[in-house]
């Protein structure tokens, strides 16, 4: 869990032209995702080996049967800029504590419009959809 406003203004200070900022908490990536292609009426990409997942909760969501797309993600933040922005965000992004992490997972597209596809790992292609409920109960 942390506070994302002294990240997020890091960035709007960086690229103004923002075009999405969405938080991941309920229905985690996948829901996230799935509601921006949707309501756009775009496509999005995502590359599985560009997600940084823990280890840990890779593991724990294997064990538990659980797609860590669709686990809730407290404290973070879905960010779409314009590809001619995407360094200046990273930049921005990267030199703020809780940012150090910031990367691309993917690219909004016109092709398939209104859905989310996943490069699999492995270099296969999933579709990825809004979770139809809550794998794990919200604890707060």
């Amino acid at each position: 869990v942390a506070p994302l406003w002294g990240l997020t203004e890091a960035l709007l200070e960086a690229v103004p032209s923002v075009r999405v900022l969405r938080d991941p908490t309920r229905g985690g990536v996948a829901a996230a995702v799935c509601d921006i292609a949707e309501r756009s009426g775009v496509g999005i990409n995502l590359a599985e080996r560009s997600l940084p997942i823990n280890p840990a909760v890779r593991g724990a969501c294997d064990l538990l049967g659980l797609d860590p797309l669709n686990v809730a993600n407290e404290g973070k933040a879905i960010m779409i800029v314009a590809e001619t922005d995407e360094a200046r965000a990273l930049e921005a992004l990267r030199a703020h504590p809780l940012g150090r992490e910031a990367c691309i997972i993917g690219r909004v597209v016109a092709e398939h419009t209104g859905m989310v596809l996943l490069e699999t790992l492995i270099g296969g292609e999933r579709i990825v959809e809004i979770p139809a409920g809550e794998d794990l109960p919200r604890i707060c």
